[in-house]
């Protein structure tokens, strides 16, 4: 896969062997893209904090509840995206974009299918999810 960063920007890279390389993936996906939603809650709330020129223990304990509820949504969802695109590649044999736009459809249609949502807003929930996917893919490809 290849790497896209801003110059002058640190890398981080975490190594967790699971022992398969399905799970080393998704395990992968879930932290990183967890960290970011976090980070998104806490920096979001703490505008909010900034804005109200009041803190309370409330505050911070719905801010840590928000972090962790988003951490493990998004990171739930990055990891059965990444899981989703190994798999297919594993089944398909080949490494190319449309992995990654099948990969998108199938978890939009997980993610929404869980969620209870009607069927028309399932089949939707995948047609974006390929869509965003193959859209990343191929400016991972330009970049």
């Amino acid at each position: 896969m290849p790497w896209a960063r801003l110059s002058g920007s640190p890398r981080v890279d975490v190594a967790i062997d699971m022992g398969n390389p399905f799970l080393n993936l998704t395990v992968d996906g879930f932290l990183k893209i967890g960290t970011v939603a976090a980070t998104r809650a806490a920096a979001e709330d703490t505008y909010h904090i900034i804005q109200k020129r009041n803190i309370s223990s409330h505050d911070f304990e719905k801010t840590l509840k928000k972090m962790c509820k988003e951490g493990v949504y998004w990171g739930t969802v990055a990891g059965v995206y990444v899981g989703m695109e190994y798999g297919v590649e594993r089944i398909r044999g080949t490494r190319d974009w449309k992995n990654a736009m099948i990969g998108g459809a199938l978890t939009g249609a997980l993610v929404s299918a869980v969620s209870n949502n009607k069927k028309d807003k399932v089949a939707i929930d995948a047609i974006t999810g390929a869509a965003i996917a193959t859209a990343a893919e191929f400016i991972n490809y330009l970049t």
